[in-house]
């Protein structure tokens, strides 16, 4: 994303890396630290490490923060929670916040699972909708500030939607190719079969992976 942006003249000022980091091959649960992108040179604000949410000095050169990650379409999965903080961030400093959309990759039509217990709320799963939520990240950003589930709702969002997708499609289906999202997450097979393999990682049971 960060070279089609310069290529397009884009005025890049600082990255800013999820759970996984910034190019997606962190190990699950890796803490992450801040670096700098060797291909630009820019800086990498790492939240998943000393901080899940963007800081003022983090966003003092930053304009609009462009949020662009690729969700598996269930409840407990991070990036979704990563993208409440920065929407808080964004709003709480002024800032304008972009989902560029994109997929929910197991569709967007069935919906299945209990909602969450907001008792066991955490960067994991931090809203209530069920364990598969049909919705896009841009659609759950729209939810977010609809619902007030953010501290600051008041913030100007900008969804980009997508172009020729259905709500029926599978990810398989969009003739986009997979690229893990995480590096657990190899194929559509993976994500479809997640929202109920993931229950057993709170067991001292395998998954099999």
């Amino acid at each position: 994303l960060v070279d089609a942006l310069l290529k397009k003249g884009v005025n890049v000022t600082a990255l800013f890396g999820p759970e996984h980091g910034i190019r997606g091959t962190a190990a699950a649960g890796k803490k992450v630290g801040d670096s700098t992108d060797p291909a630009t040179g820019l800086p990498v604000y790492s939240l998943y490490g000393k901080t899940t949410k963007p800081s003022p000095d983090m966003l003092s050169g930053v304009d609009v923060l462009l949020f662009d990650i690729q969700d598996i379409g269930a409840r407990y999965y991070t990036y979704a929670g990563t993208m409440a903080f920065a929407m808080e961030a964004a709003a709480q400093n002024g800032k304008s916040f972009v989902v560029l959309d994109r997929p929910n990759p197991v569709n967007g039509a069935d919906v299945e699972g209990p909602v969450l217990d907001m008792g066991f709320r955490s960067l994991v799963g931090m809203f209530p909708v069920p364990t598969r939520h049909g919705l896009t990240m841009g659609e759950l950003a729209k939810m977010i500030i609809g619902e007030g589930w953010i501290d600051d709702t008041r913030l100007s969002l900008e969804v980009v939607e997508m172009e020729g997708w259905k709500r029926s499609m599978w990810y398989d289906g969009t003739g986009l190719p997979w690229i893990p999202p995480s590096p657990n997450m190899k194929t559509l097979a993976t994500a479809t079969v997640y929202p109920g393999t993931c229950l057993i990682e709170a067991t001292n049971l395998s998954e099999g992976r």
